[in-house]
């Protein structure tokens, strides 16, 4: 991303440098739209997967579902992991961007939180360490599926992500 220069993207793209001025004052914009876009495309397939108030268990399985149904998507085994983290992984320290995947990333993992403490009520500790733990499998699963061009990791994840509710 930070590599792509901005005549390789407007030809990619077959839009005029102009063109792409008049919507972006700057490359560094274009990456902020592109980071919301996948983030808020990620938000609208899983709303419609677990629906608008999922079961808490559905509601943090279905993180899974999300991310193994963006694997298993055509072309299958072109899969290269997690856009925002791939995005990340090429800015430097300190860069607006890796704060926004940060910052989404976070919303993710709350969102995990909030289903675990309605599976676990009065037992606040228990539920933020779970939801924890989850969040780091989900995460680690999605490096290693991105590695492997697949969501077997995911699926993997997914089973012991299951367990872990289970002996909570």
């Amino acid at each position: 991303m930070t590599a792509t220069g901005i005549d390789t993207i407007t030809a990619e793209a077959g839009v005029a440098k102009m063109s792409l001025y008049n919507n972006f004052s700057s490359k560094a914009d274009l990456v902020r739209a592109y980071l919301d876009d996948r983030h808020e495309d990620w938000l609208v397939r899983y709303r419609e997967r677990v629906g608008a108030e999922p079961d808490p268990r559905d509601g943090v399985l279905g993180v899974f579902d999300t991310y193994i149904d963006g694997a298993d998507a055509p072309p299958t085994g072109r899969f290269r992991g997690c856009g925002l983290l791939n995005a990340a992984a090429e800015m430097p320290a300190g860069h607006e961007g890796r704060a926004q995947v940060r910052r989404q990333k976070e919303e993710v993992e709350r969102m995990i939180a909030d289903h675990v403490t309605a599976l676990l009520p009065g037992r606040p500790d228990a539920a933020r360490a779970t939801a924890r733990q989850i969040a780091f499998l989900l995460e680690g699963a999605m490096v290693r599926a991105g590695l492997e061009g697949d969501s077997r990791c995911l699926r993997d994840a997914r089973a012991m992500a299951e367990r872990l509710l289970d002996q909570a």
